[in-house]
């Protein structure tokens, strides 16, 4: 084995590794190594582990990688060679992770891995690659990660026949959605996904269908005689769609019940439908809506796709009978789905004004070199569809948070996470080219000059806390790189030209990987946003990021800005004011007058709640911003959560902090703070005291 990963070493590959025989695991990744894969290196066909991620390799993936007939992990992430992948990889059918990024060129075809079926991670993100995903990738049993974002995988509408075979309705053909489901259950297909989750009251039972068991007299009555079914969350995935508006259809019938005045007819179902995360249907019962059972009904939604999927999901939100007529009846029942777009799918291609954009932005980079030298941040032109971040060498920032934010962002891809295009290093000057953000930031958006500010209604506040949320959550949880951001702030949150939030400025961001333990933590951040153990002791977890947004969530809530600049005497503190206002019983004083009176008073104290709950003094009480995510979507209310199993209440000592520090002195080698998880304890449930009136109207 040879794992030299993260040596900071130089030059080009040895051929004279060719001559390590016996050799089952090479690891490279984190050097400096140029140049091109040498030949001879495929001859090792004892290889079980090829790593040389995050380098500066060139040239193309040799043909030759298809001796590696054992090898179980190929990693080629990011290093910047040349595409196509090789034909040659459809016979390394031992592998199990292939993971290969960032490849130079266009237009490249999907590769053939249809024999590569024992595939757990699949990575082939940013690779030029065009057309669709091949179907044969559905019956990959054994993958559970695929990435293939920021290719030219496209396509433009989507019609689904939910748990029922292929039909043809209105001249459209209805895909087959067959497959049986279950408590837990996932499955893609080439152009779409679906999951199901929760377990019937029957535990009998197995299938996820519903079929009809009355007569039906309706138009199109193959498209609505099945349906798909589960007892609490459904959700459907459109993917490789183009960017830009669709027209999302959603068809229902309710079959289970019966229109008569026997025993089937009492049945009641409710439930709830969102779409790219926000609520588009709230307690729908179907029979109602259509005027009774065996009735056919539609919903239609303009949605904008902005990064290639379509999310839809319907859940149970506890409504309804649950053994009428029978047991297993409940929860959300879709018919089929259809999806169009609403432009000209032929049009193709970036427009003239993108062009000259990245032409510009090209061209800015130079200019800004001289430019940039007496500003230090984001500087913003009216007409180029870029943001340029300027780093100082003399500065504080540097160097070092210059090299962590291209390795963050580049590695990250999500809707709610900004977009890094390139960067330019030139002497002294350090830039980063992201994509433009129309309306700034929402520090400006909330408490700007007055000319600056925006109109946010409750919906988009709302909208905006959501996408915060979820973008924490794929960095503490869901990203393959768990990462701590350490300085979320709402001038750190970007708009785009929807008011969708990004968070930017990963320049501060801290790898939670334990191959990464040379890392040693200092403190950095904002003041004000910090939480008190990271701010006074330097203990570091992923709940300083969820007492930041909770912070942040309070700025949402009432359009002021935290630690407002004044004098001393008259300082300002929105958490001590919220604390204040939750002693008088009088939280809604929060909520900003700006908004009058439209707003939902019930989805405002859930957001405060969140918010107080986020900022409590104790790291156990913190929830993780998955379940934070839960609870803004509705899934979850705050006097039910119970936070993670992370560090128990009785588990932080002022002792352990202090010995952590001097451990940190002796070595920088060692890990910040207990980055494994402990057990949640029972004094770890979280209960929120909610507001007498937020309680009444639940009842």
């Amino acid at each position: 084995m040879n794992v030299l990963t993260g040596q900071n070493l130089t030059g080009t590959l040895p051929a004279e590794f060719a001559n390590l025989t016996s050799l089952r695991a090479m690891s490279l990744g984190g050097n400096r190594i140029i140049g091109s894969i040498p030949e001879e290196i495929a001859d090792i066909a004892t290889l079980r582990v090829l790593r040389i991620d995050g380098s500066m390799l060139s040239g193309k993936i040799p043909d030759l990688i298809g001796n590696w007939t054992y090898i179980d992990r190929l990693d080629l992430q990011g290093t910047g060679m040349n595409g196509p992948i090789p034909s040659t990889i459809s016979q390394l059918e031992s592998i199990t992770e292939l993971r290969i990024s960032d490849l130079a060129g266009s237009n490249i075809k999907f590769p053939d891995l249809s024999r590569l079926t024992n595939l757990e991670y699949l990575i082939l993100r940013n690779c030029g690659i065009v057309g669709s995903i091949p179907h044969y990738i559905s019956g990959f049993t054994e993958l559970e990660l695929l990435d293939l974002s920021f290719n030219m995988l496209t396509d433009y509408s989507l019609f689904i026949n939910c748990g029922g075979e292929s039909t043809t309705y209105g001249g459209n053909e209805y895909a087959a959605d067959l497959t049986p489901g279950g408590p837990s259950y996932f499955v893609t297909s080439e152009k779409w996904a679906y999951s199901t989750t929760g377990v019937f009251t029957d535990r009998e039972r197995e299938d996820y269908n519903a079929s009809n068991s009355f007569g039906l007299n309706i138009t199109g009555a193959d498209l609505y005689r099945t349906a798909r079914l589960a007892p609490t969350s459904l959700r459907y995935y459109g993917l490789c769609l183009r960017k830009g508006s669709y027209k999302v259809t959603l068809h229902f019938a309710e079959i289970m019940f019966s229109g008569d005045q026997t025993f089937s007819s009492l049945g009641r179902r409710y439930f709830d439908v969102s779409i790219q995360g926000n609520v588009v249907l709230k307690n729908f019962n179907i029979a109602k809506e259509a005027g009774g059972v065996g009735k056919a009904i539609t919903r239609d939604f303009n949605i904008t796709v902005n990064d290639s999927t379509l999310a839809i999901h319907l859940y149970w939100s506890g409504k309804g009978t649950t053994s009428l007529p029978h047991k297993a009846v409940y929860g959300p029942l879709l018919s089929a789905i259809s999806v169009t777009p609403n432009f000209n799918p032929h049009s193709g291609g970036h427009s003239a004004e993108a062009i000259v954009g990245i032409i510009v932005a090209t061209c800015v980079v130079v200019v800004l070199t001289v430019l940039l030298l007496r500003w230090k941040g984001y500087i913003c032109a009216k007409d180029l569809e870029d943001k340029v971040k300027q780093l100082s060498s003399k500065s504080k920032q540097g160097n070092r948070e210059f090299v962590n934010e291209i390795g963050m962002i580049s590695a990250l891809q999500h809707p709610n996470l900004v977009r890094l295009y390139g960067c330019c290093i030139e002497g002294n000057q350090l830039l980063l080219i992201y994509e433009y953000m129309e309306n700034n930031c929402l520090a400006r958006a909330l408490f700007g000059h007055e000319e600056q500010r925006l109109q946010l209604d409750w919906a988009t506040r709302k909208k905006i806390c959501l996408g915060i949320a979820r973008g924490l959550a794929y960095l503490h949880e869901e990203s393959r790189l768990k990462i701590v951001h350490r300085d979320i702030k709402a001038t750190n949150v970007l708009l785009d030209r929807d008011l969708n939030a990004k968070i930017s400025d990963f320049g501060l961001a801290k790898l939670d990987e334990e191959e990464n333990t040379h890392i040693s933590t200092r403190i950095a951040g904002t003041f004000g946003y910090m939480a008190p153990e990271y701010a006074m002791h330097g203990y570091l977890t992923y709940k300083a990021d969820v007492y930041s947004f909770g912070i942040v969530t309070l700025e949402i809530v009432s359009g002021r800005c935290n630690a407002s600049n004044r004098t001393k005497e008259n300082s300002f503190y929105i958490l001590d004011w919220a604390h204040a206002l939750k002693e008088k019983g009088d939280l809604m004083e929060l909520v900003d007058p700006r908004l009058g009176s439209e707003f939902d008073r019930e989805e405002v104290m859930v957001m405060i709640n969140v918010a107080l709950l986020c900022t409590d003094v104790s790291l156990a009480v913190r929830p993780a911003m998955s379940s934070v995510v839960s609870i803004l979507e509705g899934r979850m209310v705050p006097h039910e959560l119970i936070s993670e199993p992370t560090v128990s209440s009785t588990g932080i000592k002022p002792e352990s902090i202090e010995e952590n520090r001097n451990d940190r002195r002796v070595s920088s080698a060692s890990v910040d703070g207990p980055w494994t998880a402990s057990s949640a304890s029972a004094g770890d449930l979280c209960l929120v005291k909610l507001d007498s009136a937020y309680l009444a109207k639940r009842e």
